[in-house]
């Protein structure tokens, strides 16, 4: 199978359960199809009668009568001279010109429920696409994320997908009608002069050849189309979340020169695949009037010599064959529209196709740790990296206050993603009160535990909102439990709007420490079982650091913790200290215990407080 049509079912998939209003749509192009070739049938109709003596019409009619066997096209012209002709040519022409009328109207509303009916299947389609597509980001391993920038799957979420949707609702719409108006067309044409009509299925082979040719440029093109705006979504995306640093280390105009660079590429691959585009429809249009102008010349001189191509016949060929030329060439355009849906379809079905690293197959669930946690013999490295954890073992039991601490690349936030399983373990096991992780249900197990970490990720919402993310629904006395035992409420009270203040994108109205008292009440208003600190207070001031660290321990109070911490100031108090060395265990025990040892903790201790 081709890949176009691996692609192809793919989408099938999607359109499937849409079947009803596909085939009502398909339907309702029938009927528009009917009453257009009707339509044209008419107006060449009238066209003729108004040219022709009225006397003449009544000549031919009666001589169409007395024939014993007339042709399908003889039929069809006594059952439309049989409707409109009347006594006179002013009532003929009225009865005409009303027919027409009607014709276009019901041409039109046939035509407006097809294209409606269509719509609404191409945009449910889309919707569902785009949902699945977002549905499946959340499952995906955070490893996918390190390797995709956040443009590139905004991208593939927005402007693919929209690609798509113009490719899904266009194609459909058109290669449900347009063939089959072309087969109408055609067949009309035959019955009129059957070796024209070969002339003119020139046309067809011509118009096809340059479209593949031109489709397949505009497909590579489309591709790095693609690419070039995720790239760009990146460059915006990065821009504005950082724009205090931007402006701190006064690099605007290199930034704007960066970003211009990147919009000039996509301009000039846009109007690359622009030039193919619009050179399309010239094409179509000139091979399709060189072929109708040859045909006016032969049809012209059979009619002139007097051989059996009736003027009518003639005059009605010619309006069919110019109303054919227009679906030829919207059916050709749909290959270029076609190409340009291909190469978004590959995008977002990579996406779709990505596997989840992370099995959730856990029947058991967990509120709570009863016993403890423990790391046994934990293996672990990234891909396409040196770095690893080798034979890692310890324990943290209820209640205690476990802190990892080492050098930086030691694994110490490695640890910290292992337990709620952002990364599965190469070996070894994590326990939790004697069951494996991969035992619980994820949802479960992530449920059960609280995580503040030195990155403190904000929504762009209100701070109740922010503090009880993830709640059914908002309980007020939590909520103000949570903020008086993270700090918060001295600063929540100083707005406007209180708890109600929208903090903007990532709490841009906040500072630093702010930030991270409100990302503590919302680990109090979850009131986790078990809590990972991963480098809390880091990355904040003296003051901000204080107020923090009260905040911490007040959310510590009665809870299992593992510390991740840097400043080894804040992890004197913690019942057991874990220390690494380039992903192995090389000391454990308390401050003093480790301090007195006069080993790698001593050193890392010394080397803070310049000892």
């Amino acid at each position: 199978m081709k890949y176009n049509d691996k692609i192809i079912n793919r989408i099938f998939q999607f359109i499937k359960p849409e079947w009803f209003f596909m085939i009502l749509s398909l339907f309702n192009g029938l009927v528009f199809v009917i009453f257009n070739s009707i339509s044209i049938w008419l107006t060449a109709s009238l066209v003729n009668n108004v040219l022709v003596e009225f006397d003449q019409l009544i000549v031919i009619q009666e001589t169409l009568l007395a024939k014993e066997s007339p042709t399908i096209n003889e039929r069809l012209k006594i059952i439309v001279n049989n409707f409109i002709l009347r006594d006179s040519n002013i009532k003929t022409l009225e009865v005409l010109c009303i027919s027409i009328i009607i014709i276009f109207i019901l041409k039109n509303i046939f035509l407006y429920l097809k294209n409606l009916s269509m719509s609404f299947v191409q945009l449910r389609i889309v919707t569902q696409l785009r949902n699945r597509l977002y549905a499946h980001l959340q499952i995906l391993p955070l490893s996918f994320f390190q390797r995709k920038k956040s443009g590139d799957l905004s991208s593939v979420l927005m402007y693919d997908v929209n690609t798509l949707n113009k490719s899904i609702g266009t194609t459909f719409q058109k290669i449900i009608v347009e063939p089959i108006n072309i087969l109408a067309f055609a067949i009309l044409l035959t019955i009129i002069s059957w070796k024209l009509m070969i002339i003119a299925l020139l046309i067809i082979p011509f118009s096809q050849i340059v479209m593949q040719g031109i489709g397949q440029s505009i497909r590579r093109k489309a591709r790095r189309n693609t690419k070039q705006i995720g790239g760009i979504l990146s460059i915006i995306t990065e821009n504005l979340s950082s724009m205090r640093i931007i402006k701190s280390f006064a690099v605007q105009n290199q930034e704007i020169n960066r970003f211009n660079k990147e919009s000039w590429k996509y301009f000039s691959l846009l109007f690359r695949s622009s030039k193919l585009r619009l050179i399309s429809s010239p094409i179509i249009e000139m091979i399709g009037v060189s072929m109708a102008v040859l045909l006016l010349w032969l049809g012209g001189s059979k009619v002139i010599v007097g051989s059996s191509l009736s003027s009518e016949d003639f005059l009605r060929f010619m309006f069919l064959l110019f109303s054919m030329l227009g679906p030829i060439r919207s059916l050709s355009n749909v290959h270029i529209i076609l190409q340009n849906g291909f190469a978004s379809a590959e995008r977002v079905f990579d996406v779709l196709d990505q596997k989840t690293e992370i099995v959730d197959d856990g029947k058991y669930d967990i509120k709570q740790i009863t016993k403890k946690l423990r790391f046994d013999n934990v293996g672990f490295n990234y891909e396409k990296n040196s770095f690893n954890l080798s034979n890692l073992s310890f324990d943290v039991l209820k209640g205690q206050t476990v802190a990892i601490v080492g050098a930086s690349g030691a694994g110490k936030s490695t640890i910290a993603d292992l337990i709620p399983r952002f990364f599965d373990v190469v070996s070894g096991k994590i326990l939790i009160d004697g069951k494996n992780i991969r035992q619980y249900k994820i949802d479960s197990l992530r449920r059960m535990m609280g995580i503040v970490s030195q990155e403190t990720i904000l929504m762009n919402a209100t701070i109740s909102e922010n503090i009880a993310y993830g709640a059914d629904e908002i309980n007020e006395q939590r909520l103000i439990q949570a903020a008086e035992g993270s700090n918060a409420m001295e600063f929540i009270r100083g707005f406007e709007d209180g708890f109600n203040c929208v903090i903007g994108e990532n709490g841009i109205k906040l500072s630093g420490g702010q930030k991270q008292r409100i990302a503590i009440a919302r680990a109090i208003y979850k009131n986790p079982s078990l809590l990972l600190l991963d480098e809390a207070t880091s990355s904040l001031d003296s003051k901000s650091e204080h107020l923090v660290q009260s905040a911490l321990d007040n959310l510590m109070e009665k809870r299992t913790v593992l510390v991740i911490a840097h400043r080894l100031s804040t992890v004197k108090n913690a019942d057991n200290i874990i220390v690494l060395h380039e992903g192995k265990l090389v000391e454990s025990g308390t401050h003093n215990e480790l301090y007195a040892k006069k080993g790698y903790y001593h050193q890392l201790y010394d080397i803070q407080f310049d000892n």
